[in-house]
Formats: structure tokens, C-alpha cells, sequence
């Protein structure tokens, strides 16, 4: 019997890893299948060398008995390429070059639309103000959509009249064509996969069984939402097709921003100026939240950056439905026009208190001090 060298029929090492020989099978049927070189003899034999040469070393212990024993010892050559009991990736490699002459098909391009589909899911940007966002609202949105032909019933089909049975695929939705060895099943091309044709055409659709329209629809904000937040509303997406349920319909939000106020998680943050004085000798200032003025008790001593807090005055939860808290930052304001008088009073206050004695101050210098010593 004739020595063949399947590694080197392969193009791949002796050590050649189960990846490495699929590729490179994968990659000579391609290139050597039949069905490529219509009467060429020479590439239908290599095609089944290729074969053959796959079929033994994929297999562990073939391929360890023809490492031992060679081509004979290995009991090659007892069938090859046309009973070689073809597995899944020889499958494959058929399937991928069907869809070269056909345009698709393989094992799953004969499956045909003749069955009912789910309509597409449809998506709508809304943008909602920050009250919204935080208290809940309703909007009222129009949404284009594809629906079914009212005027058919989504037949396609003029009023009193049915789509017919293709007479091509005989209402099958597929068609099989015979290719070499192999017969390959695709999408019937007079119905378009469907199964039927229409003879008489519906006039509102034009025989597409589908019209777009614009529905009206009221969308229910809950409390708490934010940007990026998602609402889905079940089954006013487009219609599905053939009696087909139909799609959702997404709202994504969009939190137009405030003037005053930021989020936080769900807290609310607004930041307040007080004057030098409110903060130095302390006041009740009028703070603003998002449900309106409350007063706040600003301590002696304040300094700017401090946070007060004010519990349940911020936005609920979409989880748990309890609301964050307010948080108010105090901002304290340097005067920038000084008249004569309020300049000797602040000079004169300078000069009692020791500008180089004041905590702050002497805390801070002491530390960098310390750094640079």
C-alpha cells in the first residue's frame, strides 16, 4: 500500500495541536473542495487525501496507531472521503462553502420565514427636568412604529382575497438544490421564504402586510430616576410578523440639569454662600431644597466647605422607595469692596485677634515646618 505522509498532506507539524490541525483542514477543503473545480480529477483526489489525512489524525488513536505504524499499520485508506463517517467540523467546512455559491444556506440557511416572528424591540430618548426625576411625572410621547396593515388583518392580501401557496416551493418556504454530492436546502427565492405568494395585493400595505404609523403613549416616570435609568413598556414595540407577539418599547431618560441643585446617589447637594460674618459669628439662614425653603442654623465658627445634612430631603430610591438626604454646603464669601470704615474695623479686628495666632493658621504653618525640617 502506498506511504502517504498525512501530517505533511496537512501542511502541519507531527506535534500538531487538534486547533492547529482543524485549521489547517478547514482551510485546504476550502481550497480543494470539488464543488470549486467542477471536472478537475487532480483536486477532487487531493480533496479526499485532505479528508482522510483529517479523519485519522483527529482521532487520537488513529492518529497514535498511524504514528506508530505508518499509513498501513493505522488501517487508513478504508473509506476516506466518501464514507469516512463525516463529523461536525466536516459539516462546517460544508456549510461555509455553500454559502460561497449560494449566498447562504448550509445547515441553517434553509430555514424559511413561513413561521410567526416576534416584532423588533424599538427605543425612545426622553429627556425629563429634575423635578421629574426626583417626584415622578407622566409624559406623553409618539412613537413611530411599524403595526399590522388594518385594511388585511397583515395578510398582504386585498380584503376577501388569501395569499396563495407558493407555487415554487409549494408552500414550504424552501427550495433544495443538489450540489455535487450533497443536496443543500435555502430560502425560497419567489416567496422570499414565506410559503405563500399574493396575487391581489392589499392597497392600504401594497402587499407588505405592515404599515408605519405614530402612536400616542403615556409613560409613567417613577420616583427617583436618573440618567441612564431604563423603562420598559411591554408590547409597544413593532408588531410582530404572522401573528407574531409583538416587541418592547425602551424609554431611556435623560436628567436635564438644575440650576442650583446636583445629584448625588440619592442625595441632593446644594451649595449656599453666607456672608463673613453669618459664618464668624454664626445665623438662621433660609437654604433652599428640592421640596422648598427650610431654615438652617448656622453655628459660630463656620467654615467654608462645611456640610450640613438634612435627612429624607433628597430623591427616593428606585429600590427601596426611601429618600437620601439634602446636603447643604456652606460657601463662605470674602468681601471684595470694602469702605473706609469697614476696612478699619476689619484692620482693627486683624490686629486684636493676631493674624499669626489664629488656629487655623498656626496648625497649618506648624505642619509645614515640620515637612521641611
Amino acid at each position: 500500500m502506498e506511504e502517504k505522509d498525512f501530517y505533511k498532506i496537512l501542511g502541519v507539524d507531527r506535534g500538531a495541536t487538534d486547533d492547529e490541525l482543524k485549521k489547517a483542514y478547514r482551510r485546504l477543503a476550502h481550497e480543494f473542495h470539488p464543488d470549486k473545480h467542477s471536472g478537475d480529477k487532480g483536486k477532487e483526489e487531493k480533496f479526499k487525501l485532505i479528508n482522510e489525512a483529517y479523519e485519522t489524525l483527529k482521532d487520537p488513536e488513529k492518529r497514535a496507531r498511524y504514528d506508530r505504524f505508518g499509513y498501513a499499520g493505522a488501517g487508513a485508506g478504508q473509506g476516506g472521503y466518501r464514507d469516512a463517517g463525516f463529523g461536525a467540523d466536516f459539516q462546517d467546512i460544508f456549510g461555509e462553502v455553500f454559502s460561497e455559491f449560494f449566498g447562504g444556506g448550509g445547515r441553517e440557511g434553509g430555514r424559511g420565514r413561513s413561521a410567526a416572528e416576534r416584532g423588533d424591540d424599538l427605543r425612545y430618548d426622553l429627556e425629563v427636568s429634575f423635578e421629574d426625576a426626583v417626584f415622578g411625572a407622566e409624559k406623553a410621547v409618539r412613537i413611530p412604529r411599524t403595526i399590522n396593515c388594518s385594511a388585511c388583518s397583515g395578510t398582504g392580501a386585498k380584503q376577501g382575497t388569501h395569499p396563495a401557496a407558493c407555487p415554487a416551493c409549494k408552500g414550504m418556504g424552501q427550495v433544495r438544490y443538489q450540489q455535487g454530492f450533497f443536496s443543500i436546502v435555502r430560502p425560497c427565492g419567489t416567496c422570499s421564504g414565506t410559503g405563500a405568494v399574493i396575487k391581489d395585493p392589499c392597497h392600504e400595505c401594497r402587499g407588505a402586510g405592515r404599515t408605519k404609523t405614530t402612536s400616542s403613549l403615556t409613560v409613567k416616570i417613577p420616583p427617583g430616576v436618573d440618567t441612564g435609568s431604563r423603562l420598559r413598556l411591554a408590547g409597544e414595540g413593532e408588531h410582530g410578523i404572522k401573528g407574531g407577539p409583538p416587541g418592547d418599547l425602551y424609554i431611556f431618560l435623560n436628567v436635564a440639569p438644575h440650576q442650583i441643585f446636583k445629584r448625588d446617589n440619592d442625595d441632593i447637594v446644594c451649595e449656599v454662600p453666607v456672608s463673613f460674618s453669618q459664618a464668624a459669628l454664626g445665623a438662621e439662614i433660609e437654604v433652599p431644597t428640592i421640596e422648598g425653603p427650610v431654615r438652617l442654623k448656622v453655628p459660630p465658627g463656620t467654615q467654608s466647605g462645611k456640610l450640613f445634612r438634612l435627612k429624607g430631603k433628597g430623591a427616593a430610591s428606585l429600590q427601596t422607595g426611601r429618600r437620601g438626604d439634602a446636603r447643604i454646603v456652606v460657601s463662605v464669601e470674602t468681601p471684595t469692596k470694602l469702605d473706609k470704615r469697614q476696612r478699619e474695623l476689619l484692620e482693627e479686628f486683624a490686629s486684636i485677634s493676631g493674624e499669626d495666632t489664629t488656629p487655623l493658621k498656626k496648625n497649618f504653618f506648624s505642619k509645614v515646618r515640620e515637612i521641611f525640617e
